[in-house]
């Protein structure tokens, strides 16, 4: 007996059933409404050429299709802040902006960026003034090995940028998916505050007097 008479074949015969009376629905759905059908232009496999805004500057670029933002800002534009340590989106120490908004440059794929602003950890100072976050960082001791410091302080950016006032769960929060192996937390939460402006806050939580 053949395998298309056996019961895998039925198996496959089904599902190719299924799949031809979806996309049939979807087809005649899509003409009664006069639509019509979505049509996505593919890249790949070789590199496709794409402009990438980082830190206020143009850049034009070759990347793979399979490139990961993360990848293009350290190994082409010499941005190696950014940090690999998982790979895999579980630790955040990649973290960039995109739009303004925390993403880990590991998992984002530079082809999908678009036109959306790139902010790397490079990016925050403003000539030789660093900014508040990075400044706090440094005054209240809040790095141990460094490695998970670009994406905690991006994070923590990215929460006074859309609260000015945080509270102590606000930072937990804000930080919740940045792990740092060496368990400086309390002092991220200090420094944070600080840069907020929360002194007091931070001194009374943490045990620390006013500097």
């Amino acid at each position: 007996m053949s395998k298309e008479n056996g019961k895998g074949g039925q198996d496959i015969s089904r599902r190719r059933f299924l799949k031809g009376a979806g996309l049939t629905a979807l087809s005649i759905s899509n003409m009664a409404e006069g639509k019509a059908a979505p049509i996505k232009s593919a890249v790949g496999p070789g590199p496709t050429a794409l402009s990438l805004s980082v830190n206020g500057v143009q850049h034009k670029l070759q990347v793979e299709p399979c490139e990961t933002l993360a990848e293009t800002l350290r190994w082409k534009l010499g941005l190696t802040g950014t940090k690999v340590s998982c790979d895999r989106g579980t630790c955040s120490a990649c973290t960039v902006w995109l739009d303004r908004k925390p993403f880990c440059a590991c998992m984002t794929l530079t082809i999908d960026v678009g036109k959306r602003p790139v902010t790397t950890i490079e990016g925050l100072a403003e000539n030789d003034t660093l900014h508040p976050i990075q400044q706090a960082f440094i005054d209240k001791d809040a790095t141990m090995c460094g490695f998970c410091t670009p994406g905690m302080i991006m994070s923590c950016a990215a929460l006074l940028a859309r609260n000015s006032s945080p509270t102590l769960d606000d930072v937990r929060h804000a930080v919740s998916g940045n792990f740092c192996r060496c368990g400086t937390y309390p002092k991220v939460f200090e420094a944070t505050l600080a840069a907020a402006g929360v002194e007091g806050v931070a001194n009374e939580k943490f045990g620390g007097s006013s500097q």
